[in-house]
């Protein structure tokens, strides 16, 4: 099922069962997987290897070479995983050889009209990125994060799993996981608690969070004044037997280029 108008160069590797609409560009170092459907006036360039039952739609531009002045036609690379709705003028662009040659995206994920994701990015599993988000270059989005609609991250800026971006954002610092972010200089304004509980977490997960999240980031006046590193050094000896503050404590101690993101002072 590939429209007459649509273009396959011969090199290009094609799964079972591909779709193209009309006026599709198919380069010749793309590998698509099995299941792909390209609605129509879809361009995909580069060396992008997209996986099993992606669905793109008109005018998206995928795998084009990065917006970097440092990037010199080095062979770099955009991996995208299985199951992901990319919709209208969505840009993926490959990594570059400054930084890791590859972006990776992962699966099921759903990049609405307008996103951009840039070179040597990493987007994890089950991402929403809503219409017109933008990651800038070497940005890091975990599993489950939802991105706010015309909302911008920063380069470098990491953002932790099951964490949200208020619409409209700009986020310029490290996004712990769980967490939610709002504002134009955008700040920690507390946990994603009814994604948690629609995510299945158990209680105990949820009120442990919620403990964390009271002493790392308000602690109470009465309490005996201490630094943030002391707090988190007590809360990894007295909680990091619970899998969600393991992986919120191993997020804030990972290796980083930018501030974590607090709450207004």
């Amino acid at each position: 099922m590939i429209h007459p108008t649509a273009v396959i160069e011969p090199t290009a590797k094609i799964g079972k069962n591909f779709k193209a609409g009309p006026f599709c560009y198919i380069g010749s170092n793309v590998t698509l997987g099995d299941d792909v459907t390209l609605k129509s006036h879809v361009v995909i360039e580069g060396h992008t290897t997209l996986g099993n039952g992606n669905t793109i739609y008109p005018f998206a531009t995928i795998g084009h070479v990065p917006q970097d002045k440092k990037y010199g036609g080095e062979q770099t690379y955009l991996e995208i995983g299985d199951g992901n709705i990319i919709r209208e003028y969505v840009t993926m662009h490959p990594g570059t050889a400054t930084g890791n040659t590859v972006t990776k995206i992962g699966s099921r994920g759903l990049f609405m009209v307008g996103v951009h994701v840039a070179h040597d990015c990493v987007v994890g599993d089950d991402v929403i990125l809503a219409n017109q988000a933008t990651l800038a270059g070497h940005v890091i989005v975990e599993d489950h994060v939802i991105v706010g609609g015309l909302s911008a991250v920063h380069q470098f800026v990491r953002i932790g799993a099951h964490a949200m971006i208020g619409g409209m954002s700009g986020v310029e610092q490290d996004v712990i996981p769980f967490g939610i972010v709002i504002g134009e200089r955008a700040r920690l304004s507390g946990l994603n608690l009814v994604g948690l509980k629609r995510r299945g977490f158990p209680q105990k997960s949820i009120s442990a969070l919620r403990e964390a999240y009271r002493s790392l980031f308000t602690p109470d006046a009465e309490e005996k004044p201490s630094t943030f590193q002391e707090r988190l050094l007590k809360l990894k000896d007295e909680q990091s037997d619970i899998p969600e503050i393991e992986n919120l404590i191993a997020f804030i101690q990972g290796e980083s280029h930018r501030n974590l993101c607090m709450p207004r002072a």
